[in-house]
């Protein structure tokens, strides 16, 4: 009896988890594309060949294209640090290295702001040199690169602690230098880890609203990214305009969730 009971309440959280994530996920990812294509295609392609759009499309795949190879670079050496050294206030920056996922994406914004902006820490000087990061690219760039800061090193920081320190060790009595030992023994032991971590941190950094609402000051066609666009649309009720821009951020999170699909499929295969 205990097996079928166990059975059971297994099918009946399955059925729990399946319908809580059906009805906040499933069913309104469904209505977007239905509203999006109900009157056919030729609403959705003439928003995504609106100028206004493309403009936003192309700003969040640069703020994205720049903070996945700082986050990454930045990501490897955090999680070098943390994984193959003990040190003092370890734990205090394993904690920092969390504040993005605990901080409200507009602190960050007014973070930004209070830095960088006309009255900021650094806006005198700023200004002094005419440079200007809030209310322009560069503060989109900021928002992006810190929100999605600690995925790169979060997914390596357990892979290393795993991989322990033996085969480095080895390399190096083989007379393998500093880089040698990295490109040869540990970028092949962490690269799904790493992968994952540069998945995640494109998909956030791509749908950053929060920060990027504040600093960004949503120009329309300058500092409007793609989710300032479907809230923009969406206020001034051009419904069909907002979802098909959803419809294209929907597709973009989908591309990653394949991504991540068949590396979790190639990482689980057979080792020769």
């Amino acid at each position: 009896m205990k097996p079928k009971k166990w059975q059971w309440e297994v099918w009946l959280l399955n059925f729990i988890a399946l319908g809580y994530l059906t009805l906040v996920l499933l069913i309104p990812m469904v209505n977007v594309f239905y509203q999006a294509f109900k009157d056919g295609w030729a609403g959705v392609w003439a928003t995504w060949t609106d100028e206004n759009f493309r403009s936003a499309a192309l700003l969040t795949l640069t703020a994205s294209a720049i903070a996945i190879p700082l986050n990454t670079v930045f990501g490897l050496c955090t999680a070098w640090i943390l994984a193959r050294h003990k040190f003092p206030g370890k734990a205090v920056v394993l904690s920092i290295l969390d504040l993005p996922f605990s901080i409200s994406p507009v602190v960050v914004g007014l973070m930004i702001v209070l830095v960088y902006g006309r009255q900021g820490w650094w806006g005198g000087w700023l200004a002094e040199h005419n440079l200007r990061v809030v209310f322009a690219f560069p503060s989109i760039a900021l928002a992006s690169a810190f929100v999605s800061l600690p995925f790169v090193a979060r997914e390596v920081i357990p892979v290393l602690e795993e991989l322990g320190k033996e085969q480095e060790e080895a390399a190096r009595t083989l007379g393998a230098n500093s880089w040698q030992t990295f490109g040869r023994v540990i970028l092949p032991s962490i690269k799904w880890g790493l992968l994952y971590g540069i998945l995640l941190t494109n998909a956030r950094a791509m749908g950053e609203f929060g920060a990027v609402s504040v600093v960004s000051g949503n120009i329309i066609g300058f500092t409007q990214t793609l989710p300032l666009f479907v809230e923009t649309a969406y206020k001034e009720y051009n419904s069909q305009s907002a979802y098909s821009a959803s419809v294209a951020l929907a597709l973009l999170a989908i591309v990653t969730l394949v991504f991540k699909g068949i590396l979790d499929r190639v990482d689980k295969r057979p080792k020769n």
